[in-house]
């Protein structure tokens, strides 16, 4: 693994620091009436759907922002004792983590109705409320569409050593070596994390990465799609020289994750905190993915994402139920592999 030369603390980064699974930070429960929403989805969006719905309804909410498996280890602290109300995330593992530890009131069956089933599990405990593709972000200047990866299983080859990265101690990245894990099982993953840990560089965070490829420290990042999108929006400073590639044909490289929400059994607001779900997977909430900058899939029925992403049928994703990604096991052996 070679050092990263671009330097930077993510947002991930930072909120570790000062949250861990074994030193909780006080949470305040909600001023007044209202309910309490953890969100690790990013601040912006998280921001727009509660602004709306408070609109919309008049009911107050208090938004603490965080990260996937901060909050997922937070709730699993606080139990029967938070005082968190609802739980958004980036990735579904976390909400996997707490749904596994018996912490979800059931979601009501007229908001479940509002999302496809293959946006949500099967047990009804949490819903899909948005979702992000993964791809290869590549340096269009160095790799032509013949030269690429044709699968994500082709980066563990010695001929990619040193030429591509990611950020694996994100959420976004052990999501998608979960989804791995479920599609090709433990022996696969083990061998294609071995070849991360000799090939890859390691950089903090997925637009960091990003900055990478652009300004040609590697070849190409595995990253999920709307950190390019996001940035071309912008300026384009941090990706004018990146393409995407889309694995698709199921490979594990075109992972789709499910970003959750879900209620926080002991919530003392139910029937606010339910309306709020319900809204965001509602067409209204649903069109703040269309309209907003966040550049994430909208996964309610008959959504529309923003017109620039490829559509969701044409990503030709693997099926990936979500409640089977095995956070706690894919930490085990990125620890194992060295990369943690």
């Amino acid at each position: 693994m070679k050092t990263a030369r671009i330097s930077g603390l993510s947002v991930v980064a930072v909120l570790s620091a000062l949250f861990t699974s074994t030193a909780v930070a006080p949470v305040l429960a909600a001023d007044g009436d209202g309910i309490v929403v953890y969100n690790a989805q990013h601040e912006s969006l998280g921001r727009e759907w509660v602004d709306a719905f408070t609109k919309a309804t008049g009911i107050k909410v208090t938004m603490r922002q965080g990260s996937d498996m901060q909050f997922a280890n937070q709730l699993l602290q606080e139990g029967e004792a938070s005082p968190a109300d609802v739980f958004l995330t980036e990735n579904s593992p976390a909400m996997t983590l707490v749904d596994q530890a018996g912490l979800f009131a059931p979601v009501d069956a007229d908001t479940l109705a509002q999302v496809p089933a293959e946006f949500r599990p099967a047990n009804g405990k949490w819903i899909g409320i948005a979702a992000r593709s993964t791809v290869f972000a590549y340096d269009k200047r160095k790799l032509t569409e013949d030269k690429l990866p044709k699968s994500m299983l082709d980066l563990a080859d010695a001929a990619w050593k040193g030429r591509w990265a990611a950020s694996p101690s994100g959420a976004d990245f052990q999501a998608i070596v979960a989804a791995l894990l479920e599609l090709k099982g433990e022996e696969a993953t083990a061998k294609w994390l071995k070849a991360l840990k000799e090939n890859a560089t390691f950089y903090k965070g997925n637009s960091v990465a990003m900055k990478a490829v652009n300004a040609g420290e590697v070849e190409g990042a595995i990253i999920y799609h709307y950190y390019w999108f996001g940035d071309q929006a912008r300026t384009g400073e941090n990706s004018s020289n990146v393409a995407l590639h889309y694995f698709k044909h199921q490979d594990p490289g075109a992972f789709f994750s499910i970003s959750g929400g879900g209620i926080v059994k002991s919530s003392q607001h139910m029937k606010d905190a339910q309306a709020f779900l319900k809204f965001v997977t509602s067409k209204a909430g649903q069109e703040i993915l269309k309209a907003g900058t966040s550049y994430e899939y909208a996964v309610g029925n008959g959504a529309e994402s923003n017109a620039k992403l490829v559509p969701i049928k044409e990503l030709d994703a693997p099926k990936v139920e979500p409640t089977k990604l095995n956070s706690k096991k894919v930490t085990e052996m990125m620890t194992a592999a060295g990369i943690l």
